[in-house]
């Protein structure tokens, strides 16, 4: 007697095989790729900066609030208390946002180069219509400055490519890597 196998049909082995090979194909989805540079500061007492991300629309209204970096360690949600100084976030959407939100606000980062990722579609970034937006970056230090830094892009994006832009003195060089 001879050993049993079970024959799958010939369709069933195919179509598997298929559905394994697109399961193993990247997923090439519209994003946003943000880069924020926190610069090394010499002055006598330094804190690290609060710092808030976010897209505008060009009526200036706030389609996506990005990333918030704050104290959110404090005692009694005291950290919350200075988000304020980031006067232009705060005045267009931070004060109506319940903190923290989850995806979106973290600790604040140390002096370097930081990279943020986001897919379209998926929280925090949402599905932009089409038109002129602007990526804003906002920071605010304690015993410091505060600034903000811009940089304009239409969505979609038609390529891929990277936008610069540079502060100069609470944050050093921001980027937005468009991926269509």
């Amino acid at each position: 007697m001879h050993a049993s196998t079970t024959r799958r049909p010939k369709a069933l082995r195919y179509s598997v095989a298929l559905g394994a090979c697109l399961g193993a194909a990247p997923a090439f989805a519209a994003g946003l790729g943000v880069g924020v540079e926190i610069p090394r500061l010499d002055v006598a007492e330094y804190h690290r900066p609060y710092v808030a991300v976010w897209l505008e629309r060009a009526d200036t209204t706030v389609a996506s609030t990005l990333s918030v970096w704050y104290d959110v360690k404090l005692k009694n949600a005291e950290g919350t208390k200075w988000l304020k100084d980031m006067r232009q976030w705060w005045r267009r959407t931070g004060r109506d946002l319940a903190l923290p939100i989850d995806g979106v606000t973290g600790a604040t980062r140390p002096v370097g180069k930081h990279q943020l990722q986001f897919t379209e579609g998926t929280q925090p970034f949402a599905r932009l219509p089409a038109g002129n937006y602007k990526l804003v970056v906002e920071a605010a230090r304690e015993v410091g400055g505060r600034e903000l830094v811009t940089i304009p892009f239409a969505w979609p994006a038609a390529k891929g490519e990277q936008l610069r832009a540079k502060g100069s003195s609470e944050l050093g060089e921001v980027t937005l890597d468009l991926k269509p």
